[in-house]
């Protein structure tokens, strides 16, 4: 069990579920569940990453979770402060985890693709997807949903840029000690924003940014490609950016598309 005083107390699991985060939805309006309930599926039939996508895992091989918390005191218009603090806790399980028997699987190539998925080099290891309700200016819960690719060393060919911790390492992890490692580094970093370190958290997250002030190649939302530079995150979670000219650009979720160097 991880070593926290919250998160993970209470624990469930699963050798198989539609999708964690549905599961611990349903659990927050029947119940209202202790904050760090952890839900927690060997499989998943329907898991479901950023903007619809699906989220393929092995069974048994990688981690599906999902964690309950009640952030009341953070405001709906500064939620991106959240999802910035989750990513860095996965950043920071893989970057440097204290309970693996072997040397970190991504060492300095760890990065996080805003909005927040985890890369290894140029290649997705993990990502994030946060569910959350509101009560008048405020959040009123988070369903926490991560997924990190461990042990897994084959992929569907039609996925683009997966990796694992295993294929990056050339060696198994234990699945156990990485998951309490995450739920370790979760709540530091929740307890973190909790106590007000807002700043920090951002400096931290625009620093471990993937392609950050590197020329790279892009797509808007019409398709149209252009290089573009990644200069910061805004704290409603827009990306800013210079284009190829010079000019300032700020981007929301779904009016930008990474381009990989062979598109």
């Amino acid at each position: 069990m991880p070593n926290t005083l919250f998160v993970g107390k209470v624990y469930y699991r699963f050798d198989e579920l539609r999708s964690t985060n549905d599961h611990a939805a349903e659990l927050v309006a029947k119940s209202k569940p202790p904050e760090g309930t952890v839900v927690r599926a060997d499989s998943q039939t329907a898991g479901r990453g950023q903007y619809g996508s699906r989220w393929e895992s092995a069974a048994g091989k990688n981690l599906t979770i999902s964690v309950i918390l009640y952030p009341t005191w953070l405001e709906a218009k500064t939620q991106f402060y959240l999802s910035m603090a989750v990513a860095l806790a996965l950043h920071d399980t893989v970057h440097r985890p204290p309970a693996f028997d072997k040397p970190s699987a991504g060492e300095a190539s760890t990065v996080i693709k805003w909005p927040n998925d985890l890369y290894i080099g140029a290649r997705k290891a993990g990502g994030i997807l946060i569910q959350n309700t509101l009560s008048g200016q405020f959040l009123q819960s988070s369903v926490v949903g991560i997924g990190l690719n461990v042990n897994q060393l084959e992929f569907d060919p039609s996925l683009p840029n997966p990796t694992s911790l295993g294929l990056e390492s050339g060696a198994p992890f234990d699945l156990e000690a990485v998951c309490d490692s995450l739920l370790e580094h979760l709540e530091r970093r929740y307890l973190q924003l909790k106590s007000g370190h807002r700043a920090d958290i951002k400096a931290e997250y625009e620093g471990r940014l993937y392609r950050l002030g590197i020329p790279a190649r892009y797509a808007r939302a019409d398709g149209t490609a252009f290089t573009g530079i990644i200069r910061s995150v805004g704290t409603d979670g827009r990306l800013h950016m210079e284009d190829e000219t010079g000019n300032a650009a700020v981007f929301d979720l779904k009016e930008i598309r990474f381009l990989r160097e062979e598109d």
